[in-house]
């Protein structure tokens, strides 16, 4: 088993990596477009920000699993590894007390002015007058858009500000949100109307791509705060730099349009000088403690694949039950017992989707729950029945329509 890891991930990982007897190649400079050429007889890739095309997708003739090294799969080709059948796991949570760490250090920011202030003393100036002036956060309504990971996380961090939190996610029920302590609202626009500060929480699928639009960020009050260390794409960015002055808004953004693809290089948006805007260099699950879990997660990932054949965090299997029947098999734990059931199946055209077979203490039995596509007949049940001497039992269960 050969798993090239794509990107920067501690020793330590690595190291538990290699205890498992896999061979681990690392290769943290590799560039996307050399990807493709570097996954020849790659069973397990591992990356973090490297962009995995369609086109490494096939060429990795030998892939079996993508594992991304932080939240979300948007670098990813889901769908390309998808009809390769080869599994995507990521590590969801791992970093959401560090993203939720920095959006507190950007608010905390702006109502003090730090950056501002650290400034001025550098430039030899004493200027309490102007940066003494700050409105604090207690008893501020916040607006956390999104309640995943990352958004409960914030939310514990506003409450012990004693702010004031609502929250709009399409997952929130009246009554998660008096488990939870937050107010709920119906939409990101009146999410923003209720928000003098207002942070994005949101993972990007079509469905939240350019959520944060026009309308929204109008409902913004006045001086508002407005923060995103989420994704650049969930929100309009060219009229949040059109507003920032007109609403003299104050912004924290750890995300930004077209950011660089490389780790060092140069970059300009208006955004960044269109007002009171402080913003990072995309940095939020960079801490030491963040890396460290998500390390740990991907070799989690790793040794359960290769020890249980099952992947934690997977996100390409499908949610719902296609199967409409399951062939529940009691059989003596024989070579060719599972064989035979299989190839009655395959003559009577019977399309199996799943397969799962344990078997009981002392090797002697085993049970097998196979999925299927279509109903069998009396007669392919019969003909697996037949097999008397290895066959103990066939039970056949209509499975319900969750679809």
């Amino acid at each position: 088993m050969r798993v090239l890891v794509a990107d920067r991930l501690n020793e330590d990982s690595l190291d538990e990596m290699r205890s498992l007897g896999v061979e681990v190649a690392y290769e943290p400079d590799l560039r996307a477009d050399k990807l493709p050429d570097a996954l020849d007889g790659v069973n397990v890739l591992v990356v973090r920000g490297t962009e995995v095309s369609r086109a490494a997708v096939r060429a990795g003739r030998a892939l079996n699993l993508i594992i991304r090294a932080g939240a979300g799969v948007n670098n990813i080709d889901v769908v390309a590894a998808s009809e390769r059948g080869i599994y995507v796991a990521n590590c969801p949570g791992k970093n959401a007390a560090a993203v939720a760490e920095l959006t507190f250090t950007l608010i905390g920011s702006l109502d003090r002015r730090v950056p501002d202030g650290v400034a001025s003393l550098r430039a030899g100036l004493w200027q309490k007058d102007e940066f003494a002036r700050a409105v604090g956060l207690s008893g501020k309504r916040i607006g956390i858009l999104g309640l995943g990971h990352v958004g409960r996380a914030v939310l514990r961090l506003a409450q012990a500000y004693h702010m004031k939190p609502f929250a709009f996610s399409r997952s929130l029920t009246a009554t998660r949100a008096a488990d939870l302590g937050v107010s709920i609202c119906r939409s990101a626009e009146e999410l923003a109307g209720e928000s003098e500060i207002f942070s994005v929480h949101l993972e990007l699928v079509e469905r939240t791509r350019g959520i944060v639009d026009r309308r929204v960020l109008e409902a913004l009050p006045d001086e508002a705060m407005f923060i995103n260390t989420a994704r650049p794409e969930l929100v309009d960015y060219d009229a949040l730099t059109e507003l920032v002055p007109t609403k003299r808004l104050r912004v924290g953004l750890d995300v930004l349009p077209g950011e660089p693809s490389v780790r060092n290089g140069s970059y300009d948006h208006p955004i960044l000088k269109s007002g009171l805007v402080y913003a990072t260099p995309h940095i939020g699950a960079s801490t030491d403690q963040a890396q460290t879990a998500i390390a740990a997660e991907c070799a989690r990932i790793l040794r359960s694949f290769l020890t249980k054949g099952e992947v934690p965090n997977v996100v390409n299997i499908s949610a719902t039950f296609w199967s409409r029947y399951q062939l529940v098999v009691r059989h003596i734990d024989r070579v060719g017992a599972l064989a035979n059931v299989l190839a009655v199946l395959k003559r009577h055209g019977i399309d199996i989707h799943e397969l799962d077979n344990t078997v009981f203490e002392g090797g002697r039995a085993a049970c097998a729950k196979i999925r299927l596509g279509s109903r069998p007949s009396e007669d392919c049940l019969s003909e697996i029945m037949a097999f008397s001497d290895e066959i103990l039992h066939v039970d056949l269960v209509t499975l319900p329509n969750l679809a």
